[in-house]
């Protein structure tokens, strides 16, 4: 019998599946958003005011929305009022100003933004540099004044009555934006329709087991697409509760699972390493402990080192998800379903019930198992890939060559069907749970007046992700410090994309084309020359 390789699958939108929730359970919990509580009914009417008073504004089916928020009941809002009526909604992360902000909104081509108060004044500061931009709505009190786009309060542009969901969208439009971290230049906008979003709550479901009697918790932001899946959408395509909380806090994690009953959380894995680690808490659960916690049945967070993995399972005594592997474009690539354990340094078994997966050589030529080269697939179902990059049809063939899409990272699946990450084809730096493109550092690196050139690359973290380390050339008779140019860069880029490590050089290494060699850079890793900013004892506000 031949491989099937093409499943049919019922496709669905999300006015679809909140409509279905409408009709058979209204009134109960759905969402807990930073402790503020809303049944499916509650959503549909005051997402349902967002989405009318964007008609008012003359959005349409197919405009683009941006939201510049941390997580808060407004984020979760304004997204569902965006796909509601078939607007996309493009979140933004709320740690962008200046030019990464500037070019999410230019290259969306978003007529409206939402900003919450505090942080109103990065849109004024480039709004008279996105001429697509029509309105702002501002979430409490600014902090600045927007000049150019009409400024609305979010209170009084929700006093309009609310638009149904409208069933008439499809699940192959297009609902979401996210954009990737621009690992080889400037960030790409990911078009993800509506059933992407639904087939990734369904892939986790399967793997965590999910039953309407869970409640499943996150700390992730609204500007990323788990939580939105996981918890938006999750709770719908499954049933059961979700809650979001404001941030991850190891100090106050187990007092918001009682808070929130929850049954299972998704995590970052340095979330998961800070918990396992975390010496200041009693042993979970411990029964008559002030903290004891005896819902949580799962902790999910990928990747996450084999010995990570086994101390979460055996200090607090629950099921965990850690290998898997997977894109904004493509998610998830491999999972580990429970029941399926994973090896060391895996990131589980290939996801073959959604994908086709394999390592191609430079040229396109299938390799042998466990040899290294690139990670490649493609879709078994319909619409549970990106649908493109947006505005950008060059980037979109060439990821897709031979109708592939073609990861960038390069990796070996064994024998057994689990597939191992090796490595960053691309220079790609990942943070505190962020994607960061060195291209767009380096950019804005290069504007100060004492700098001639510069690099940055990652440094392996204890934490599993990475460092960025700053290494860079001075203008000649240039007295600036290590201490000032990280200063300097508070104020230039978002806190996640800050450099720990800081070095001067005369030249940097470069190849027989004048080149930098990154991986020489890379290699050589902390020297004796460089200056750590956590021992520096210099102090910041993470802006």
């Amino acid at each position: 019998m031949t491989e099937r390789v093409w499943i049919p699958s019922e496709l669905r939108s999300l006015p679809g599946l909140l409509q279905a929730r409408l009709e058979s359970d209204p009134d109960s919990e759905y969402l807990d958003i930073t402790g503020t509580k809303f049944s499916a009914a509650d959503v549909a009417d005051q997402a349902g005011r967002f989405a009318g008073a964007l008609a008012h504004l003359g959005v349409q089916a197919g405009d683009r929305v941006a939201t510049l928020m941390e997580n808060a009941p407004e984020a979760m809002l304004s997204w569902w009022g965006c796909v509601l009526n078939g607007v996309i909604c493009a979140p933004i992360n709320s740690a962008y100003k200046g030019d990464y902000l500037r070019h999410q909104i230019v290259d969306s081509g978003s007529r409206v933004i939402v900003v919450q108060g505090d942080l109103a004044s990065r849109v004024a500061a480039i709004a008279h540099e996105c001429e697509c931009l029509e309105h702002v709505i501002v979430v409490g009190e600014p902090d600045g004044a927007v000049k150019g786009p009409a400024t609305h309060d979010w209170t009084d542009a929700l006093a309009v009555d609310p638009i149904a969901p409208n069933l008439d969208v499809q699940p192959s439009d297009l609902a979401t934006f996210i954009y990737t971290g621009g690992t080889t230049g400037p960030s790409k906008g990911c078009m993800l329709s509506h059933n992407y979003s639904a087939g990734l709550s369904d892939q986790i479901s399967l793997c965590w087991r999910r039953t309407p009697d869970d409640v499943v918790w996150s700390a992730l932001p609204l500007f990323h697409f788990n939580a939105i899946s996981v918890c938006l959408v999750g709770a719908l395509s499954t049933g059961g509760r979700a809650a979001v909380s404001g941030k991850f806090s190891v100090s106050g994690f187990w007092a918001d699972m009682n808070r929130t009953g929850a049954t299972k959380v998704s995590l970052l894995g340095s979330m998961a390493y800070l918990l396992a680690s975390d010496e200041d808490r009693p042993e979970m659960p411990l029964s008559g402990a002030p903290e004891a916690n005896t819902t949580l049945k799962l902790i999910g967070a990928a990747p996450m080192p084999m010995e990570i993995d086994q101390q979460l399972r055996a200090r607090f005594g629950v099921d965990v998800f850690s290998g898997a592997y997977g894109l904004t474009e493509a998610s998830l690539v491999s999972w580990s379903p429970l029941g399926v354990e994973n090896r060391p340094s895996a990131a589980g078994v290939t996801n073959d019930e959604f994908f086709d997966v394999r390592i191609f050589d430079d040229d396109d030529n299938e390799l042998p198992r466990n040899t290294d080269g690139e990670i490649v697939v493609r879709p078994k179902r319909p619409f549970v890939m990106f649908e493109g990059y947006w505005g950008n049809p060059e980037a979109t063939v060439k990821t897709n060559r031979n109708y592939w899409y073609h990861t960038g990272d390069i990796g070996r699946i064994d024998d057994d069907s689990y597939l191992y990450f090796v490595d960053r084809k691309a220079d790609y730096l990942r943070r505190r749970g962020e994607n960061i493109s060195s291209f767009d550092v380096e950019k804005i690196i290069m504007k100060h007046e004492q700098i001639v050139d510069v690099v940055v690359h990652a440094v392996p973290s204890q934490l599993t992700e990475d460092d960025l380390k700053l290494t860079a050339t001075r203008s000649t008779g240039s007295t600036l410090t290590e201490e000032a140019l990280f200063l300097w860069c508070v104020d230039e880029l978002p806190y996640f994309a800050l450099p720990r490590y800081v070095e001067f050089r005369d030249e940097l290494p470069r190849s027989a084309v004048g080149r930098v060699l990154k991986r020489v850079l890379r290699d050589e890793g902390v020297t004796a020359n460089t200056w750590d900013v956590e021992g520096s004892g210099v102090t910041y506000e993470k802006k």
